[in-house]
């Protein structure tokens, strides 16, 4: 009799282990990613940018706010979060709590669809069954109904208040000892609120730099950056793919980007034209999915230098 059952119960504990693991140290095993990208003019002084995003805050996280808040100790020149700050209607005072030191810097912003929407219980599996059709976020699926709406609002004033850039669907500038930067910016693609038309037009030609920001990478975004000349796109959405295989990486990423770019420095070339493209694996995840495996979550310190020759 011990033969029989030996195995099934070695399998259940090798996966209670491993959910142990990812519930447990690895989904609160906060990571710093740090890249650099050669953006800027030949011989600019380099550009520290904070990148946040994807935090799904929930009431009661507290080693996630005081590792968030500790962030300000890196002093960046300005922040980025590419959205879906909450997990939790009830999260937002503790959103902001977390990234209240970080607002005292220079920053901008986009939403996520988790920023307006409460996310629903679902079964993981559902997201290979969506790559598999070619289904993804509200691109062929139903609209959404009966979800709980986040306090959104309170969010985008805060932000506001602290004099950080709104980008859904606008452009916006910082200046920067004397550097100017521009941004252009698109609503979540994940829920069909990317309006590419009003913001298209390409690079701002009397700014140093040019910068796209969106939350989700949706190639239809990538592809308009692209090819209207942005040397670098910066998102997130994806969690990196958070539940990976060791040694292989990501299963999905939720939307139509390749699974070999769901996290990091990468290139987007379309029609020979090439951006950089940064996309954070972010350091949340939804309230009912609490676990990433092979995947730590983490922001990213971009050191944006000059362009070479």
């Amino acid at each position: 009799m011990r033969a029989r059952y030996g195995i099934p119960l070695g399998i259940t504990a090798v996966g209670a282990a491993g959910l142990a693991y990812a519930a447990g140290f690895e989904a609160r095993s906060f990571r710093l990613r740090r890249v650099t990208v050669p953006v800027l003019p030949p011989g600019a002084r380099p550009l520290r940018v904070l990148q946040v995003s994807d935090i799904h805050m929930v009431s009661g996280q507290r080693k996630k706010r005081a590792w968030l808040q500790s962030l300000a100790g890196l002093r960046p020149d300005f922040v980025v979060n590419t959205g879906d700050n909450l997990s939790d209607p009830e999260g937002v005072p503790e959103a902001l709590d977390a990234l209240g030191p970080l607002m005292e810097f220079p920053g901008v912003y986009v939403f996520g669809s988790n920023d307006y929407y409460g996310p629903k219980l679902r079964n993981p599996a559902r997201y290979l069954f969506e790559k598999a059709q070619g289904k993804h976020g509200l691109n062929g699926n139903a609209p959404a109904v009966g979800v709980v709406h986040n306090p959104w609002e309170d969010l985008r004033d805060a932000f506001d208040a602290a004099g950080w850039v709104n980008l859904n669907n606008t452009r916006g500038r910082l200046k920067l000892d004397g550097m100017e930067l521009a941004f252009t910016g698109l609503d979540d693609p994940h829920i069909k609120r990317d309006r590419y038309t009003r913001v298209a037009g390409g690079p701002e030609r009397d700014a140093d730099l040019s910068i796209a920001v969106v939350h989700a990478p949706y190639l239809r975004s990538l592809d308009s950056f692209t090819t209207d000349g942005y040397p670098l796109i910066l998102a997130g959405h994806t969690h990196g793919g958070q539940l990976c295989i060791p040694f292989y990486g990501a299963l999905v990423t939720n939307c139509d980007l390749d699974t070999g770019r769901a996290k990091g420095l990468s290139s987007h070339t379309v029609d020979g034209r090439s951006a950089y493209l940064h996309v954070s694996a972010g350091c949340g995840t939804n309230r009912y999915t609490p676990l990433r495996f092979a995947c730590p979550p983490e922001a990213t310190l971009l050191t944006l230098v000059g362009r070479r020759g």
